[in-house]
């Protein structure tokens, strides 16, 4: 759950800011990029876990009501998942997140590795336990199911996952807390993984591979309220566009567009863009 309070600036350390505006808004990586999954028109089901708290019982029926199969997901004794998120009036923001219910997501059950052999791509962050997310991936590979992570938040990652991963995307932030280097040197993520994508924010996306690919990818210009959850609408674009066969360098296109359309909202989960609204955006930046 997004506890997320606006104000002028983002408090300095030590530092108290009057704010403007509070609100409680449904969240979290994996829930986010499952409800971007769906809003972009893909078939998603959600591997997760819940606390037994209210915030859980307000996660899980706003994933079902945003279409998302929450018939897998766990619900353990305890708190869910809360992130603090602040925001200025730029629209970039802070953020704490406290795991909750996300670290007890340990092991995966004969039903939900049925789940992920069955999909066309797998879509992983990395708030859950990193065990988790590689025991997803490799069964993923052994499935032939597609493997994309979002890195996100920066951790360090096993050899067996990045083994697994088709295609990585990471912010500059996450991209130098991998290979030291941020978005002046995007190859040095391919010593990793064969695909990665570097988002830039409002300056779009860097797409890489080791088959020589280099293109930057520019972003729809919008008016930015917002930049909460611009990553987990890309993320989300990027796999249903990914999974429906268009090409890798159009899916990352269609997945800014996804992105700069988040951005033009207050907040995580009613941010997050439906399928006209990303077409009519791309359409518009991407002619031809």
């Amino acid at each position: 759950m997004d506890l997320v309070a606006t104000a002028p600036t983002l408090p300095r350390p030590g530092e108290t800011v009057l704010g403007r505006e509070f609100a409680t808004v449904p969240g979290g990586k994996g829930a986010n990029q499952a409800i971007a999954v769906s809003r972009a028109g893909g078939t998603c089901t959600f591997l997760g876990a819940i606390g037994s708290d209210s915030f859980g019982v307000t996660l899980r029926s706003r994933l079902t009501a945003s279409g998302v199969d929450t018939s897998l997901v766990r619900t353990v004794y305890g708190m869910s998942g809360v992130a603090v998120v602040m925001v200025d009036a730029a629209g970039e923001n802070a953020i704490v997140a406290t795991p909750g219910a996300n670290a007890a997501f340990i092991g995966l059950t004969e039903r939900e590795l049925a789940a992920i052999a069955a999909a066309d791509v797998l879509v992983c962050q990395l708030e859950v336990p990193v065990e988790t997310v590689t025991a997803a991936a490799v069964a993923a590979r052994a499935a032939g199911t597609r493997v994309v992570l979002n890195a996100a938040p920066s951790r360090p990652l096993p050899a067996d996952l990045l083994a697994a991963v088709d295609l990585l995307v990471v912010n500059e932030v996450e991209a130098m807390a991998l290979t030291g280097r941020g978005r002046d040197e995007p190859a040095a993520l391919l010593a990793a993984v064969p695909r990665a994508v570097l988002t830039l924010g409002a300056a779009g996306a860097c797409y890489v591979d080791r088959e020589g690919t280099r293109s930057l990818v520019p972003a729809p210009v919008v008016d930015t309220v917002d930049s909460t959850a611009a990553g987990d609408a890309f993320t989300g674009a990027l796999a249903v566009a990914w999974g429906e066969g268009r090409p890798i360098l159009d899916a990352v296109r269609w997945a800014c567009a996804a992105g700069a359309a988040c951005v033009r909202r207050l907040g995580a989960f009613h941010a997050l863009p439906r399928r006209a609204e990303i077409d009519e955006l791309y359409a518009a930046t991407y002619p031809g």
